[in-house]
């Protein structure tokens, strides 16, 4: 997923784009984000740009916002976008061509892209630097071997981390999946994610990152791995979770029906008679793989009524409910309303 560089921040609210208020919970956010994307995928939309389009917006506020570090560095930049943008000319500081608080931010938050995977070490990337430590930078502090007010020796620290994000299938997280990653030098890094990873989890590979400014261990890289929708399932735990059409008649008669399973062979399960919608099927052994075990296929009953009868059919119906008129689901329901 390409979200652009991070200097469109101040022009894009990505809570207008999921629809959620500014303090949303994670919760929330992650709502509205499963909501949006089943609704533009481009699975469910073939050959629609302007939904294909929507998706990628709503992957970028996704991406963004579900991470506590950079929803915290994007409500300050947003914060910081609300008035005027300041620029230095050939007089202001830095002498001529010297660049001001909007370069500032070019700098820090622009820099090229890649469509699958993005790293942080100064510039570029899906997470931006923290401000915190720029701002440290710009006020000095100390440092080295000679550093420190008192022109002591400084003990050895660890070096930086690098931030990356990768964006994996829903396949791909469930089953693990090769990605490379950029890193400074030019030398990129694979990583193989391990199997079963969820949206929004941090992968740290240890001795990865920067070096130590003095000697010290070398930093860590921090993946984070976002996981795209699937069209049918969604995870639960190790369990797997889809919505199971069925029929009136096969949910009043009893039936046997074919149910879908993650990159496999479909199963069948039995359709017991007078199944009412909402009654989860279990099958076993059809979920997320890991090191602890293999959850299930949870499989809930969804009965669809027929949009567009033929006559017979309709007679058929209209029999039927003149022989069940005296079966009532709602009987007592009133007095029990009243009585609560």
């Amino acid at each position: 997923m390409n979200t652009g560089p991070q200097n469109d921040w101040f022009d894009k609210d990505f809570y207008k784009t999921l629809g959620v208020s500014k303090d949303a919970s994670d919760a929330e956010i992650k709502k509205a984000y499963r909501k949006l994307a089943r609704k533009y995928h481009p699975d469910a939309n073939p050959g629609d740009e302007k939904a294909e389009e929507k998706f990628k917006e709503i992957g970028q506020a996704h991406q963004v916002l579900s991470d506590k570090e950079s929803r915290a560095q994007y409500d300050q930049v947003r914060a910081m976008g609300g008035g005027a943008r300041f620029s230095a000319g050939a007089g202001g500081p830095g002498g001529a061509g010297g660049g001001g608080f909007d370069d500032v931010f070019s700098d820090l938050f622009g820099g090229g892209g890649r469509t699958r995977t993005r790293t942080t070490y100064g510039g570029g990337g899906d997470v931006p630097p923290d401000l915190a430590d720029l701002l440290n930078g710009f006020g000095g502090g100390g440092g080295g071997y000679g550093g420190g007010f008192g022109g002591g020796y400084s003990p050895p620290v660890k070096g930086g981390d690098i931030k990356s994000s990768t964006t994996l299938s829903f396949t791909e997280a469930i089953n693990g999946a090769s990605v490379k990653l950029n890193m400074p030098g030019g030398k990129p890094l694979t990583v193989r994610t391990p199997i079963g990873v969820k949206d929004g989890q941090k992968i740290r590979l240890a001795g990865k990152g920067k070096a130590s400014p003095n000697g010290g261990e070398t930093g860590d890289v921090i993946l984070t791995v976002h996981v795209k929708p699937h069209p049918v399932f969604t995870r639960d735990g190790d369990n797997l979770r889809m919505e199971l059409p069925v029929t009136f008649d096969e949910a009043t008669l009893g039936a046997e029906v074919k149910v879908p399973t993650l990159g496999g062979m479909p199963v069948k399960v039995k359709i017991a008679p007078g199944t009412p919608s909402g009654r989860t099927l279990r099958v076993r052994g059809k979920g997320v793989k890991t090191k602890k075990g293999t959850g299930d296929l949870l499989a809930e009953v969804e009965i669809v009524a027929p949009k567009n009868l033929s006559k017979e059919a309709k007679a058929a119906v209209e029999a039927f409910q003149a022989a069940t008129e005296d079966d009532d689901p709602r009987d007592g329901l009133l007095e029990t309303a009243k009585a609560s």
